[in-house]
Order: structure tokens, then C-alpha cells, then sequence
């Protein structure tokens, strides 16, 4: 059974705004993510291939980079779990969505 944990409206705010610039995302299409929106816009863009890179059968970036910096487990598990980019920008996407509900 999933815990519920309530998000108040500070931290919707703080999971959807800028990760400090040293805690950026650096893909290995040299695109630079500092926040969810622009995670999902990334995810729409890039090719399978940079998605393939970044989260695979040994690793998961996106899934580690949302868990450890943004500070979002929920959306960092549904993205260990995303088998392509598709899936991995619907899941940002309906989290965004949910957040933004929150302020």
C-alpha cells in the first residue's frame, strides 16, 4: 500500500522551480536541465538513443537526478519504471500537473 504524503503549496513551488546551478542536468545531447518543465521538454525532444544513455537496464539518470535533487520520490519512481522517453515525459507531465494543483 503507497504512503500518502501530503505536499503543501511551498514545496509544489520548490519541486517545480530551478535546481541550483551546480545540481543542473547535463544530457549527453548537451542540453542543460534545471527544472521539471524543462525535463519534459527534453523527454518530447531527444532521441531514443540520449533517452537509451540515461536510463537503462544499469542505470537510471533521470529517475536519480528527480529523487536526489529535485527531492520528488514519487515522480523518481515512475521514471525508474519508464521504458521509454514517451512514457518518462507523461509521467513528468501528469507530476507537473499535479504539482502546479498544489499552488
Amino acid at each position: 500500500m503507497a504512503k500518502i504524503i501530503r505536499i503543501s503549496k511551498e514545496e509544489a513551488y520548490r519541486r517545480l522551480g530551478d535546481v541550483p546551478d551546480d545540481k543542473r542536468f547535463w544530457c549527453q545531447d548537451s542540453k542543460v536541465i534545471k527544472n521539471l518543465g524543462e525535463l519534459e521538454e527534453a523527454l518530447g525532444n531527444m532521441s531514443d538513443e540520449t533517452f537509451r544513455h540515461h536510463s537503462g537496464e544499469d542505470r537510471n539518470d533521470f529517475s536519480n537526478w528527480v529523487g536526489d535533487v529535485v527531492g520528488d520520490e514519487k515522480l523518481a519512481r515512475d521514471l525508474s519504471k519508464a521504458k521509454s522517453r514517451i512514457q518518462a515525459g507523461k509521467a513528468v507531465a501528469q507530476r507537473i500537473s499535479f504539482l502546479r494543483s498544489k499552488t
